[in-house]
């Protein structure tokens, strides 16, 4: 493992998928001040790389991809440090959800608070058959913010609302069925599940992926009808690329 800065490891293999991994931050890889902005410098070094074709974010532990926010820091915080701290937050959030290409979010043990608001920005969560989640804040006398915003758009309103405002933990099958997680694995099966997924993200032209990633991002933030409207001038692009000619080229070609 290569280290960029003394939080944040990067494993690559020959196929452009890229696993980081969030070091150094204790055994359930918890977010400080210093975790936060190295993991968020690191994702925007490798935002530049054109040629990675899929990111895995990973906890150095398998207690946890992210077990929160540093709760230990928070304590000691004012208005003024308290909005500092949860902006540096914001920004390793929104570093993940802005990465060009494909995030997908490597879930063993807990997954709490500001961990889940990161997973929440990744494209795809897959998660071990014993993890577990929830949203912890409004019991330690915070309310939970920036991108648990996103949780709504995941699950609906009435089961975020459920998470956030009950502060209850909920386990693995119930955040597949709730649809907060895309898969969960097997005992033992963690990083097979992860490898399907990539596994099929290869199998898609990356720079349609890419525009494919960008599209849906904005359509988060956009009515329909600028969604729509949006998406015929992100079509003709695609045609720039070579992509479309080849591919449906050798599509044609073997059906002949």
């Amino acid at each position: 493992m290569h280290m960029l800065n003394p939080f944040c490891g990067v494993d690559r293999d020959p196929r452009g998928v890229v696993r980081l991994t969030i070091c150094n931050a204790g055994s359930l890889n918890i977010l400080g001040s210093a975790v936060i902005k190295g993991v968020r410098e690191g994702l925007e070094a490798l935002a530049a790389e054109r040629q990675i074709r899929v990111l895995v974010i990973a906890g150095q532990s398998e207690k946890s991809m992210i077990g929160g926010a540093d709760i230990k820091e928070m304590v000691g915080l004012d208005q003024a440090s308290a909005e500092t701290f949860i902006t540096g937050l914001r920004d390793l959030c929104e570093a993940v959800r802005a990465f060009p290409g494909p995030v997908i979010a490597r879930m063993p043990g807990w997954c709490l608070g500001g961990g889940l608001e990161v997973a929440a920005a990744c494209d795809f969560r897959v998660a071990a058959h014993d993890a577990k989640f929830g949203m912890p804040e409004v019991r330690v006398g915070i309310p939970s913010v920036i991108h648990a915003a996103l949780l709504p758009r995941l699950i609906g309103w009435g089961r975020a609302r459920w998470l956030l405002m009950t502060a209850e933990n909920i386990d693995a099958p119930t955040a597949l069925a709730w649809g907060l997680v895309d898969v969960v694995a097997p005992p033992g099966g963690l990083d097979a599940a992860v490898e399907k997924t990539v596994a099929a993200l290869l199998e898609c032209a990356p720079q349609a992926l890419r525009a494919q990633k960008d599209l849906i991002r904005q359509w988060e933030e956009l009515p329909l009808k600028e969604s729509v409207n949006l998406s015929i001038g992100v079509f003709g692009q695609s045609f720039l690329t070579g992509e479309p000619q080849r591919l449906m080229q050798g599509f044609v070609d073997r059906k002949r």
